[in-house]
């Protein structure tokens, strides 16, 4: 291969470098021809602005090497699957609202649901960290994980049902140009399911629901050392995410001595274990409700299982497996999953990735909630 100069603005020297080590690997993986020909256009490229566009194919396979790369995701074995849109071309708030919706539509898929990533342009930034998020007004009532976004959504203007419940879904808060617009999700945007006990009747009376799309939308994208700051995208949840963290955590919903009232287990004592069984039957009622009404879920066994395989494929191609073992484990049964009895490092240079970003909420200062 004949050498490709570097670029000769000093600027550009550090992504320049980004460039060639993404290119060489794009081009490698997906065994294409042409890689000295598009290093000479990149280096052109850089040389005239001080920066370059990938193409769209180039921002695809990326995209799908940052979640490759997800050392918190134990999910990854579907990396291949992941459907980009390339939407650099829209920047407006009113554009990118269609496209969100457009999003959650196609993910949606009738239930079942599509892994799905859309790549906007510059200049736009959404301040929520997932599309679809439950309000938290205070202690007691919603999402606690949610209070702040919730004040940031009130001091803007935001107006919350007549009524304040448990499961308000929060609008969309878009940045562009230094200003704030929200946008309102409608029910066929957030599609959720109810939570029914396949043997418990009175576990329906809790009126318990999750909505069936996790998509991250606080996180950056960044391939060949561009980085693309609107850039939401999903998978689907895996069912300990809601069961046993959304709606267990004490410091979330706290809904597991609920449960175990409705479930007639005797909670005075620790060492009935009942906060265990109350855990799991929790996680039963979810697979179950979600099964039942047709919505794509995953389930701890089974995405540990696909997960040692994912290694399995990396080591073939030669690629070392990153990870973050306390995300990676269960926090139902833990140990009876290979993953519990293996090791794994974290590699926070490894790109492309997924950056996380401060919460764009916390740029609003303090704000009073009218309910507290």
């Amino acid at each position: 291969m004949s050498q490709v100069h570097p670029p000769s603005r000093a600027p550009s020297a550090e992504l320049w470098t980004d460039a060639q080590t993404f290119l060489k690997a794009f081009y490698r993986e997906t065994r294409r021809s042409g890689l000295p020909a598009r290093l000479a256009e990149v280096a052109g490229e850089l040389a005239r602005s001080g920066t370059y566009q990938l193409t769209s194919d180039e921002l695809a396979h990326g995209a799908k090497m940052a979640w490759r790369h997800s050392a918190r995701c134990v999910g990854r074995a579907y990396w291949p699957a992941l459907t980009v849109r390339d939407l650099r071309h829209i920047q407006t708030p009113d554009e990118v609202f269609a496209e969100l919706r457009a999003h959650l539509k196609a993910a949606w898929n009738g239930g079942q649901i599509k892994a799905l990533i859309s790549v906007f342009g510059p200049g736009v930034r959404i301040i929520n960290d997932q599309l679809i998020r439950y309000a938290g007004y205070g202690p007691g009532l919603g999402d606690p994980q949610n209070a702040a976004l919730t004040r940031f959504l009130l001091a803007h203007g935001w107006q919350p049902p007549g009524q304040p419940g448990p499961f308000d879904v929060l609008p969309l808060a878009i940045e562009w140009r230094g200003q704030v617009r929200l946008y309102s999700l409608s029910a066929e945007d957030v599609q959720e399911v109810k939570l029914t006990h396949p043997t418990c009747p009175d576990f329906a009376a809790l009126n318990l629901k999750w909505h069936a799309l996790p998509v991250i939308s606080d996180l950056h994208l960044e391939v060949g050392g561009l980085r693309f700051g609107c850039a939401p995208f999903n998978g689907w949840y895996l069912q300990t995410e809601i069961a046993a963290r959304n709606l267990a955590d004490a410091q979330r919903y706290d809904q597991l001595p609920t449960v175990a009232r409705a479930l007639g287990l005797e909670t005075r004592r620790e060492r009935s274990l009942w906060r265990d069984r109350a855990l799991l039957e929790l996680n039963v009622a979810t697979l179950h409700s979600f099964d039942a009404a047709g919505v794509k879920l995953a389930d701890h066994h089974s995405v540990s299982r696909h997960f040692v395989r994912f290694e399995a494929r990396e080591r073939q191609s030669g690629r070392a497996v990153q990870g973050r073992w306390s995300w990676l484990i269960s926090p139902l049964s833990p140990a009876t999953s290979e993953i519990w009895h293996r090791p794994y490092q974290e590699d926070e240079t490894a790109r492309p990735a997924f950056v996380r970003a401060a919460p764009g909420w916390l740029d609003s200062g303090p704000v009073t909630c009218p309910f507290h």
